[in-house]
């Protein structure tokens, strides 16, 4: 009998010590990272695009099928190097995107400004969302803000710029009565670090 309850003991033991693995690595699903981010110099210009790989928490998809909707912001930055200053903003783009479940249709929905896309599953929604792209920055406008800085590193092939990405879910938008909770609940936090990288005039990719 003693050696029946020993097993129970054990395999009770092994099924919480599973279940506890598994709640472990969920949490630690959660969040957003940067996938793959890169600046390329095409005949435009500097073109930044990211990847970011977007990982609801439990909390934070409940309250999406919910009928809340979530406020991403991305940053994507283009910094000019000074060596005898701080860096200085080239180019700063900024973007909003809003996703949101209608319970009708049973569709996600991602909106930038007038524009938006339905998604039958929230995998594929956040894999959309989390690809970023800001308008490509002109060289003209480089040089315009460096005094022709720009060009004469184009010519050397040295480092001249870095990129900044960033983007975090805007607890600031939601209903009022979540906001505090989003403040001060960290399963509401939802934050890429923030990630640069050093570029020069030829084309640089980085991958975290």
């Amino acid at each position: 009998m003693r050696c029946c309850t020993n097993k129970l003991d054990w395999l009770y033991r092994s099924v919480w010590v599973i279940g506890l693995s598994l709640c472990t690595s969920i949490a630690t699903a959660e969040g957003i990272s940067i996938s793959k981010a890169e600046a390329r110099l095409t005949d435009e210009g500097y073109r930044i695009s990211v990847d970011f790989d977007i990982q609801l928490s439990p909390m934070i998809e409940m309250a999406l099928k919910h009928g809340v909707t979530l406020y991403f912001v991305s940053e994507l930055t283009i910094n000019r190097s000074r060596w005898y200053w701080l860096d200085t903003d080239v180019a700063r783009d900024e973007q909003v995107a809003k996703l949101s479940f209608n319970a009708l249709t049973q569709q996600y929905r991602i909106t930038h400004g007038s524009l938006f896309q339905s998604f039958n599953d929230l995998k594929d929604a956040l894999q959309v969302l989390g690809h970023q792209s800001a308008p490509p920055v002109p060289i003209e406008l480089l040089d315009k803000k460096g005094g022709g800085y720009f060009s004469r590193l184009l010519k050397k092939g040295s480092e001249c710029c870095s990129a900044f990405v960033q983007m975090k879910l805007d607890v600031t938008q939601l209903p009022k009565p979540l906001q505090v909770n989003a403040l001060t609940n960290e399963d509401w936090k939802l934050e890429s670090e923030p990630y640069r990288w050093q570029i020069t005039p030829v084309e640089a990719e980085a991958k975290p």
